[in-house]
């Protein structure tokens, strides 16, 4: 659905992207992490055709971002992380606004909506005023403003930040469940690394430079450790970091007949993150 090579997007002398290259898989959950200033949001807004690289070659759904751009467009959805909806406007009056631009009118128009609507769960709110929402009813109707046109890629920047963890959990039960009923694409940045757990595929960005990329399973056996805790029966406490779960088996022997406790901690994203990008400085 993407792919992306050798790409560069310089500011002057500054060099935002320093040539990245990678691909995303039709119809997977594709994760994009960095922290602020990593290049996410400079990378974001040169395959969503919004700012133009300064060298190397991208293409959406096989269609060159800078010679393709209004098909690119047709194909893709986003849902930025500041809302681009009018907060005087109901729901309803939003979306129909939206939709227009897609080039839809009349029953097709007031269709697209509704699905839309119906789909975010939104059918008790399309009369309120958008500004009038609270924070995850807000954005389930910047989601329904980007499926509007049903994409077959959805960009989400950020979606669930600020929101408490029952909504968060709620917009991604329907994220999951739009993605697997219509098979949609879906490149998600994001802070909270339990959500980039559930990805296909995962790239980690800093400084304009991918510094790994794999599924998740595979960015936790080669980034992070995990740890295993035995507390002995003389009060002793020993702590060993391990590969993998089965490797605390040899110490576990080691000191048969003489433990008390034994815990295994997995490495987590959070720690894949850390080890790859601690240290570095966190400028916007």
């Amino acid at each position: 659905m993407i792919l992306v090579e050798n790409l560069v997007k310089n500011y002057g002398t500054i060099e935002a992207v320093k040539g990245i290259s990678f691909s995303v898989k039709e119809g997977s959950l594709f994760s994009f992490l960095g922290t602020n200033g990593a290049g996410k949001s400079t990378t974001i807004n040169i395959l969503t055709t919004l700012l133009a690289k300064t060298s190397g070659m991208a293409t959406v759904g096989g269609f060159d971002i800078d010679r393709e751009d209004e098909k690119v467009r047709s194909l893709i959805g986003v849902v930025f992380q500041d809302s681009v909806l009018d907060p005087l406007l109901t729901v309803q009056e939003n979306l129909l606004f939206r939709g227009s631009l897609y080039g839809l009118t009349g029953s097709k128009l007031k269709k697209a909506v509704d699905n839309a609507i119906e789909i975010t769960d939104l059918s008790e709110m399309t009369g309120r005023r958008y500004g009038k929402l609270s924070g995850g009813q807000r954005r389930r109707t910047d989601i329904a403003r980007a499926l509007i046109h049903m994409p077959k890629l959805l960009f989400l920047d950020e979606p669930t930040t600020g929101l408490d963890p029952k909504t968060r959990r709620d917009i991604w039960i329907m994220i999951r469940e739009l993605q697997e009923s219509n098979g949609m694409t879906v490149f998600l940045t994001t802070h909270y690394m339990e959500e980039a757990a559930e990805s296909d595929d995962i790239v980690v960005i800093n400084k304009g430079e991918i510094k790994a990329q794999g599924t998740p399973l595979e960015l936790k056996m080669q980034y992070c450790t995990d740890l295993v805790k035995i507390t002995l029966t003389n009060g002793e406490y020993i702590e060993h970091k391990i590969k993998s779960t089965v490797d605390a088996l040899p110490i576990i022997e080691q000191h048969k007949g003489n433990i008390t406790n034994v815990e295994v901690i997995n490495g987590t994203l959070d720690d894949v993150f850390l080890n790859l990008t601690e240290g570095l400085e966190h400028a916007d």
